[in-house]
């Protein structure tokens, strides 16, 4: 989940800066390795034109021939979906019924879902993560993964977030997908080797980029990104960490700037 910042602040600041090569995947499903570069773009008419090997883009949105117009120029493209919120203008929305759905998560739109209630949600992701595998990606990122940490309306648990999030790992891997660790610091040190790769906001801006060192030590990408700090803030700690860590505007459209 982005975190809450005022309208105002969604004007970033912009810098140049190098990418690192992708390592070859490997095994039965994807896995990036540190340092790969990356697109993350939730918003508009994709723009297949930058030239990284890894794309990050909504998975309603976004059609299977854009995937595989990615695929041709040699890219892997992962699937974001909201597995932790619930989404009123998603075409599945009608299928959550409202004993699972919480409080607002501070987006216009979205409510915190009640993740112990796998029973119903089990089936709902499963066939999200089926849409992803049907339309070719090769990845999903899984947003919302840290509830149990904040305000939902529901008594959530550590432990409740582990088994959710093991499971939403268990749906993309049984499906022959990588799956990326979105957010959710704190319990990394449980979940590093459920996930292939982890999707990071702004960890650079408070001081937490250390906390995803597990993943680099296991020889698995963090996909980062800042909105507020100009690179030169933040890209040299990057590469020393080696993360793939981009500027984007809040909005994530096709804009950005790279380290």
């Amino acid at each position: 989940m982005r975190r809450l910042i005022p309208l105002a602040a969604l004007l970033a600041l912009s810098a140049a800066c190098t990418t690192v090569p992708e390592d070859r995947p490997s095994g039965d499903h994807w896995r990036p390795r540190p340092g790969v570069a990356w697109q993350w773009q939730l918003r508009g008419r994709v723009d297949t034109s930058v030239d990284v090997p890894v794309y990050d883009i909504d998975g309603f949105d976004q059609s299977g021939a854009t995937v595989t117009a990615l695929h041709r120029e040699g890219r892997k493209v992962i699937c974001y979906l909201s597995t932790g919120a619930w989404e009123d203008w998603r075409p599945d929305a009608g299928r959550f019924p409202e004993s699972v759905i919480g409080r607002g998560n501070g987006w216009e739109g979205e409510r915190w879902l009640d993740i112990r209630r796998t029973d119903v949600l089990e089936p709902l992701m499963a066939a999200r993560v089926d849409m992803c595998r049907k339309k070719g990606f090769d990845a999903v990122e899984p947003d919302n993964m840290d509830g149990y940490r904040n305000r939902t309306g529901f008594p959530l648990k550590a432990a409740d977030q582990l088994r959710y999030n093991r499971l939403i790992a268990k749906l993309a891997h049984d499906r022959g997908m990588a799956v990326g660790l979105k957010n959710d610091l704190d319990q990394i040190p449980q979940l590093v080797d459920d996930f292939d790769f982890a999707v990071n906001e702004q960890c650079a801006q408070y001081g937490e980029c250390d906390d995803l060192r597990p993943f680099v030590s296991a020889g698995k990408a963090v996909f980062h990104a800042e909105y507020e700090l100009p690179t030169s803030r933040f890209c040299s700690d990057s590469r020393r960490l080696k993360l793939s860590s981009i500027l984007k505007k809040y909005e994530l459209g096709v804009w950005r700037r790279s380290c």
